[in-house]
């Protein structure tokens, strides 16, 4: 519990950004301390391996935060690490997935032949609010003919109920 709320102290906070009426939780202040990105990373794969007897085949990093704590997640678990990107960052065959989020719409992609039929998946990203870009997520898994276990953020916006669009379990460090 002291991790988490050490990891919550060095969240940094943007009014208005990326416009008027947002409050930006911003995780990159916790990227320079490496003591606690290794407690962020220990207590998620900690999670992941408490909850899961069964092999965890791929974790689906989100665009673009999902990046940066995805692999090293997937490196620890002996799994892949597989990228959503925006519309047009990935080269190949990809699905696509229209969602909304709280400012605004996207399209995510995925490259069809980067989880295999059946896998297992974690979905890891570093906020939910409303749950669209997760939710995006999940639809993208399926169309590669996976299964998305859990979804995994660093912080979740309880109020915003984003957990409540999703199809599988959310796991969640820190609530706000």
């Amino acid at each position: 519990m002291a991790d988490i709320e050490r990891l919550k102290s060095l969240l940094g906070t943007h009014e208005d950004f990326p416009q008027k009426g947002i409050v930006f939780k911003d995780m990159f202040p916790i990227f320079q301390d490496p003591t606690a990105v290794e407690a962020l990373i220990c207590n998620i794969v900690q999670h992941i391996n408490a909850t899961y007897e069964e092999k965890i085949d791929a974790v689906v990093g989100l665009d673009a935060r999902g990046f940066l704590f995805g692999p090293l997640v997937a490196l620890r678990l002996g799994a892949a690490f597989v990228p959503v990107r925006k519309q047009g960052k990935l080269p190949g065959d990809c699905a696509q997935a229209i969602y909304k989020k709280e400012y605004g719409e996207d399209v995510f992609e995925i490259q069809r032949a980067s989880l295999k039929e059946g896998a297992r998946v974690i979905v890891i990203d570093d906020l939910i609010a409303t749950g669209g870009s997760a939710a995006a997520a999940g639809e993208l898994i399926k169309k590669c003919n996976a299964k998305t276990v859990e979804y995994v953020f660093v912080m979740e916006l309880d109020f915003l109920h984003g957990a409540d669009v999703l199809d599988a379990p959310v796991y969640s460090l820190i609530h706000l």
